[in-house]
């Protein structure tokens, strides 16, 4: 029998991850155009809507994240289709602690907030809907991920950049893992309630733990330099981008993972990524792990330069 599948937000990294994992899986793929498509009508037929759709830059998350929400619903309802959200850690506030899917959601910023909204109008809606939570995206395709575009950016000069606690430890999801997780669980969707929150593990680790593997991999000596959250707040009174990256500047400096139990329970053969290569996903294709970086890099590295200002600064947001 045919399964199919509705990828919203298919350029982004969701959705190409998620259009590779379901055709590898066998299904068969509709990608969403917003320019061209009516959503209830392109919803018709599929057994699964995956939502990858996101506000660039966290523009205007309070308008537009409730608007998409009541769209998606609408086309579940006339469709039939299972949801598949990619959640984040932003509804739970500082918690410092392995967060599963009983931690009390209690919000300390606006985007938790609408997050903590979004999730309930799934929830009141009896829609069937998997909330697939994850921790940071590592994308190996190195498309506007926080890994490549500024943890590593500056790697070629020497540094690794620590957005808040280098010892902090913190959740990562990498991408293809993420997708292929998705696919996994839809595929026993029969087995899930009408709302199943899944906390994705994926892989924890502090940038001091990256810094340390780099270093290893790469035959040389890194240091970790802090990003430069002052441009952030200079830039704040007249840069949407910067006050709401500032606002969860918090989780950067708060250890925390998301608890494995439930979907190892859900899923018990799953086999994600070795670590090495979710660590290395993030560095330029120019720089090869098994040998020693070239010399022009040690040359850059000697010329300094930041590689943390607020040019890249899109990358902050995390999972929509």
């Amino acid at each position: 029998m045919t399964k199919t599948v509705l990828i919203l937000g298919a350029s982004g990294k969701i959705g190409r991850h998620s259009d590779t994992a379901f055709r590898e899986a066998g299904w068969q793929v509709r990608l969403f155009d917003r320019a061209r498509d009516d959503m209830t009508r392109a919803a018709l037929g599929c057994d699964v809507i995956v939502n990858g759709m996101n506000p660039p830059n966290y523009h205007d998350w309070a308008g537009i994240i409730p608007a998409i929400t009541a769209r998606v619903i609408a086309a579940a309802r006339a469709s039939g289709a299972m949801v598949v959200i990619p959640g984040n850690v932003y509804n739970f506030g500082r918690v410092s602690d392995d967060i599963d899917q009983d931690t009390p959601q209690t919000p300390c910023s606006r985007k938790g907030t609408v997050r903590v909204e979004m999730e309930r109008a799934y929830r009141d809606s009896g829609v069937k809907t998997l909330i697939l939570r994850a921790g940071n995206f590592i994308d190996p395709d190195r498309n506007g991920d926080v890994m490549s575009l500024l943890m590593l950016r500056a790697v070629k000069r020497g540094r690794v950049t620590a957005m808040g606690d280098p010892d902090a430890i913190q959740p990562y999801a990498y991408m293809p893992d993420w997708a292929r997780a998705a696919v996994a669980l839809v595929e026993r969707r029969d087995h899930l309630a009408t709302f199943e929150d899944v906390p994705f593990p994926g892989h924890s680790f502090t940038v001091n733990e990256l810094r340390a593997k780099l270093e290893t991999e790469l035959h040389r000596p890194l240091r970790v330099k802090p990003f430069a959250w002052w441009v952030m707040r200079l830039s704040a009174p007249v840069w949407e981008l910067a006050r709401e990256v500032l606002e969860m500047g918090y989780l950067w400096s708060m250890p925390h993972r998301l608890s494995g139990e439930k979907f190892a329970r859900l899923l018990p053969g799953f086999e994600g990524s070795d670590l090495r290569a979710v660590m290395l996903a993030g560095l330029p294709p120019e720089i090869h792990p098994d040998q020693p970086m070239a010399t022009g890099a040690l040359h850059l590295a000697m010329a300094g330069g930041t590689g943390t200002g607020p040019k890249h600064a899109g990358a902050l947001n995390r999972p929509v």
